[in-house]
């Protein structure tokens, strides 16, 4: 029985890293990139600044995915964060739980 936890332990992992190499292309497909560095500021904060910034909070994913989507301002000083219409809200929430994994 512990060898089968340990296996689908191994796979989960697996799984959870395979995602999120696919958000980061998803990051890249959806031109997130153009304002945002996984560990520097860019445009916008970079993805491991947001991460920190939203430690602990546990509507985060819910928030942030609707900035994505809808953007919003005020937070990383004067330049507003566009809608991107080009993601879905499984997208947005896909690229969420990616940035906050980047702590």
């Amino acid at each position: 029985m512990k060898h089968s936890l340990i296996i689908v332990f191994g796979i989960g992992s697996l799984v959870s890293n395979f995602a999120f190499a696919n958000a980061a292309d998803l990051a890249k497909a959806k031109n997130c990139m153009a304002c945002h560095s996984i560990d520097h500021k860019v445009v916008g904060p970079a993805f491991k600044d947001v991460a920190a910034k939203h430690t602990g909070e546990k509507e985060a994913e819910n928030k942030l995915a609707q900035k994505v989507m809808k953007g919003g301002g005020g937070v990383w000083g004067g330049m507003a964060m566009p809608p991107n219409t080009n993601v879905t809200e499984a997208e947005a929430h896909t690229l969420v739980k990616w940035v906050l994994s980047l702590k």
